[in-house]
């Protein structure tokens, strides 16, 4: 009966909290729920801030809040009064290329579909050989995440024949030789290899905040090195939509469930209202039917080696070793600057965007 048009401003639920305000672009506020069924939360009352992350680290120092998420680099500095929280996470950071050729084509919506450059095999898999993913590490996340070539690592369905080793990325003369086998050359010595007239050039779209930005100068660096030009533009996803299916673009992702690689490389979850799951048209038949046939599964036992298969059999798949629809980069863990004395207990590992209010129970000022 409370399910109407109000209740998105007014929600009501059966957790620990109850919703109390909503000062729309500034804070929420929950008070905790005395009729909740499990264990009841020793915080009464939780103010959430929305803040930018360098805001959000100056009311941690002025004592205003009493947590905020921040990233790598302000970890550095010690902030008496406070400590660093460390969280594994399974957000993982990668470029997205579009993977077929412009030719015209538009989605339903008018958006345009394919790029002459990345739709090029060689162009992709040049990147994941090129890629200095633990100088992103070291240089970006200060030490703060790990590296990634599959955006799966810490997960169970991993093929694990499909993570590149150290020895097999960082590297740019074999990512050069790729690119000349693949037809690539500096025919006019500009500095941008071409091919059947078309230049190696082509835009990274990113969304402001979460390392995002430093990353794509990182590969645009990577980049120049290879006779490739990349263009990188800041959008909002409102304005990064139009052009999702023709650019690159750096996405996080990190679900807690395989049927996240349905929504990356299955080929009927692209051209669908959800504009980003499958943004680049990537569609191979053969993985397609491993996926398939993980979804038809009985149980995760069962499904588990088509999850595998998916991301390669030993001849084609979704990963750099088969088609390279993806370049990932880095895992990057979850860092927060929290007042002395504050406990959150044992939080879960964090997928892409966040569930640290998931053992929000257990928290407490000790």
């Amino acid at each position: 009966h409370a399910y109407n048009d109000s209740f998105k401003d007014n929600p009501i639920g059966s957790g620990p909290y109850k919703f109390v305000q909503w000062d729309k672009g500034q804070q929420v506020i929950a008070e905790a729920n005395e009729d909740y069924y499990g264990d009841k939360p020793s915080i009464k009352k939780l103010t959430m801030v929305f803040l930018e992350t360098d805001a959000a680290y100056a009311a941690v120092k002025s004592g205003d809040i009493d947590m905020a998420t921040i990233n790598g680099d302000l970890a550095k500095e010690k902030v008496e009064g406070t400590k660093i929280l460390d969280i594994p996470s399974i957000e993982t950071y990668g470029v997205e290329f579009p993977m077929v050729a412009n030719t015209g084509k538009k989605t339903e919506t008018g958006y345009e579909i394919g790029n002459n450059v990345t739709s090029d095999e060689a162009i992709r898999k040049a990147f994941n050989i090129a890629v200095d993913r633990q100088g992103m590490v070291d240089g970006v996340l200060n030490g703060y995440g790990s590296v990634s070539t599959t955006g799966l690592e810490k997960m169970p369905w991993l093929n694990k024949e499909t993570v590149l080793e150290e020895s097999d990325y960082n590297n740019i003369q074999e990512a050069k030789k790729i690119l000349e086998d693949g037809g690539w050359k500096d025919s006019d010595n500009d500095g941008i290899l071409e091919k059947d007239k078309t230049k190696a050039s082509f835009k990274v779209l990113y969304t402001p905040g979460n390392y995002r930005q430093a990353l794509g100068l990182e590969l645009q660096k990577t980049a120049k090195e290879l006779g490739i030009e990349i263009t990188l533009e800041e959008r909002t996803w409102d304005t990064i939509l139009k052009d999702i299916h023709k650019e690159a673009v750096l996405f996080g992702w990190g679900s807690g469930d395989p049927s996240e690689l349905y929504n990356l490389y299955y080929g009927k979850a692209a051209n669908t209202p959800v504009e980003w799951d499958n943004a680049g048209f990537y569609d191979n038949k053969t993985v397609n039917k491993y996926i398939d046939k993980a979804l038809n599964s009985e149980d995760e036992k069962e499904a588990l080696p088509y999850w595998q298969k998916a991301q390669f059999d030993g001849k084609t798949g979704a990963s750099a070793k088969g088609d390279a629809p993806y370049c990932w980069l880095v895992n990057a863990n979850h860092v927060y600057i929290v007042s002395e004395g504050f406990d959150i207990g044992k939080p879960v590992v964090q997928p892409h965007g966040g569930r640290i209010f998931d053992n929000v129970t257990e928290w407490a000022w000790k």
